[in-house]
């Protein structure tokens, strides 16, 4: 059984549908088929707030969902790497241990996902990454490629609880053929903070945002993140019983390890008393991973890094890292560091490094899969907290 891969480049897209600015950024890659693996070039974004659907239904037409079928190579090639807030089609390897052609065609939105998908699915699954690694899903524009793989996708996952705001508008533009799937379905959201707030071990600190938003960033408790291999699992098997098997197989064997890293975090977290676990970090994206280790996290923005910090929120938090003497302070991969720089200068902190929150690194980097990513993170954090103990 074979499946269509992407070969027709699309056309050059009108300056009027693209961001203001989009002229400037890179452009982002999809593989292309044929025996060489080249990359394709596309066109960057299409705006949310401009007109974006038209085009994309523009290009799906004139373009053709349909091409040649993909050869190995192309579909073993390695994800591409997006800076942060670009626009990027990558694509996690597969097949490219055995040789066996992938036979069911998935879309990931974004690479943590990615990289789950590509743990439970093995061999049998060509899996595209909407955001790739080190990009912002919160700030994504989706771009006519990407309307492309979503169309001919038999597997969508996303992770919900409002963190892909982009994608029902994609998935209509593309015409999607399949409902996604919802890995964070039945699970216990925790509800979003206040600016200049922050989660804590029991929420002691926290107040509940005033539009009675909740936290999406479900995969910082490992625990979580087991549902939704269970969940993706699941909707393999809905679609390629003779894969069941495998699938289901693949999906124990990766459960066993993310039981053995929740257990890993905890012990890595033991040694530090609770009331100095207290962190600075750029937005409020590890609710979950406090919950789970009894951390304290503090940030200036909200749940999303779409939204603005504002100046009373930054000067309530100045003043709380002063009063509890919070000494962690870090960056984020996906975000602008300027906000964390400034709360450094006003507190006389110096930043201790980068974590990881919403998207993963590219292969070279510390973090290239859910796992490491982590493992980094708790790394990262428990070396700052005792450095200042010490």
């Amino acid at each position: 059984m074979t499946h269509p891969m992407l070969h027709h480049p699309l056309p050059h897209w009108p300056a009027r549908f693209a961001p203001h600015g989009a002229h400037r950024r890179a452009t982002p890659t999809v593989p292309r088929g044929g025996a060489t693996g080249r990359m394709t070039r596309f066109p960057a974004g299409i705006g949310l707030k401009r007109g974006w659907m038209p085009a994309l239904a523009a290009g799906l037409l004139s373009g053709g969902l349909l091409g040649a079928a993909p050869s190995a190579h192309a579909q073993g090639a390695s994800p591409t790497t997006a800076s942060p807030g670009a626009v990027s089609v990558a694509t996690a390897k597969a097949g490219a241990a055995t040789g066996q052609a992938p036979v069911v065609r998935a879309v990931a939105s974004f690479s943590i996902l990615g990289d789950m998908a590509r743990r439970v699915g093995g061999d049998r699954v060509h899996v595209d990454v909407l955001v790739g690694p080190g990009a912002d899903a919160h700030v994504f524009q989706p771009s006519p490629a990407h309307a492309r793989l979503v169309a001919q996708a038999q597997v969508i996952w996303v992770n919900g609880l409002g963190f892909e705001g982009w994608m029902p508008r994609l998935l209509k533009a593309a015409n999607a053929k399949v409902k996604p799937t919802v890995v964070s379905q039945g699970l216990e959201p925790l509800r979003a903070q206040g600016e200049g707030h922050g989660h804590g071990h029991g929420h002691g600190k926290g107040h509940s945002h005033s539009h009675g938003e909740v936290d999406p960033h479900a995969w910082q408790q490992v625990t979580n993140a087991i549902g939704f291999v269970e969940r993706m699992a699941q909707s393999l098997c809905a679609v390629d019983a003779a894969g069941c098997d495998g699938y289901r197989a693949n999906a124990t064997a990766y459960t066993r390890d993310l039981r053995a890293l929740d257990e890993e975090i905890k012990a890595a977290w033991a040694p530090i008393p609770p009331a100095h676990r207290k962190v600075i970090t750029h937005h409020d994206a590890f609710g979950y991973y406090a919950k789970a280790y009894g951390i304290t996290f503090l940030s200036p923005q909200g749940v999303s890094t779409d939204s603005e910090a504002s100046a009373k929120g930054v000067a309530r938090l100045v003043r709380q890292i002063r009063q509890e003497g919070v000494r962690a302070l870090f960056v984020e991969n996906i975000a602008d560091p300027r906000l964390i720089e400034q709360i450094a200068r006003e507190t006389g902190l110096k930043p201790a490094g980068a974590l990881h929150s919403d998207a993963l690194s590219d292969p070279a980097g510390p973090a290239p899969t859910y796992v490491d990513m982590m493992r980094f993170n708790t790394r990262a954090l428990t070396q700052a907290i005792t450095a200042q103990l010490r």
